[in-house]
């Protein structure tokens, strides 16, 4: 073989590895894979960010889920006021209740300037909605709205009353007295109360401090 053919015959490798070598990063990127973060987060602003984002269903393991789920978040507001959670919406439109600690309803979650609340799991406030159809290990459209009509759309892992989300999962609701109340975060440093609208009277209840997470 001459030294010209030779010559022909190394860059056409050359350039056939290049183009392979190509072919696998774009083929290998989370984008191309559409590879999803095992915990959803979102942020809305630079002060407010949601973390570990999860729809939790009853205890089956897999498969689709058509009942009650509950929205499980640890909400940090690294602002100056507070933040007021009015509603979460899943899977286009299926609304969640809020509820505090004892099962009594609540009308809106309030998260501390400086602070956070972990909403879901025992003894927490809770975000129970009454029916969607959810796929069990999959993701769903999750909306968070806020006061002052802050919106954040985001996705929620969805994942079974079991292991890490044990006790987590939808309950029967308890009886319990039909009082409007607003749940409150905890403060960074550690004290944590709540407010809790009743007639003509003003009670507090706690919350179990959370970390605020930046």
């Amino acid at each position: 073989m001459s030294r010209s053919l030779r010559r022909g015959s190394i860059a056409a490798l050359a350039a056939l590895a290049i183009a392979s070598l190509s072919s696998c990063a774009a083929g290998n990127t989370p984008a191309t894979l559409q590879i999803k973060p095992d915990n959803a987060s979102a942020t809305l602003g630079t002060d407010v960010r949601l973390n570990n984002i999860v729809v939790v269903t009853g205890d089956e393991s897999s498969g689709e889920h058509t009942g009650p789920a509950n929205v499980t978040v640890n909400i940090s507001n690294s602002g100056t006021e507070v933040l007021e959670l009015q509603s979460i919406t899943v899977a286009g439109g299926a609304p969640a209740t809020f509820a505090d600690d004892k099962g009594a309803p609540l009308t809106s979650i309030s998260v501390p300037a400086g602070g956070a609340l972990l909403l879901g799991g025992p003894g927490n406030p809770t975000a129970r909605v009454a029916s969607t159809t959810v796929s069990v290990g999959g993701y769903v459209a999750t909306s968070f709205t806020f006061k002052n009509h802050d919106k954040l759309d985001t996705e929620a892992q969805v994942s079974p009353n079991k292991d890490l989300y044990k006790g987590y999962g939808p309950t029967a609701p308890a009886a319990v007295p039909s009082k409007a109340a607003t749940a409150t975060g905890t403060p960074a440093a550690g004290a944590t109360t709540g407010t809790a609208a009743t007639p003509g009277a003003t009670g507090t209840a706690s919350v179990p401090a959370v970390p605020a997470a930046h």
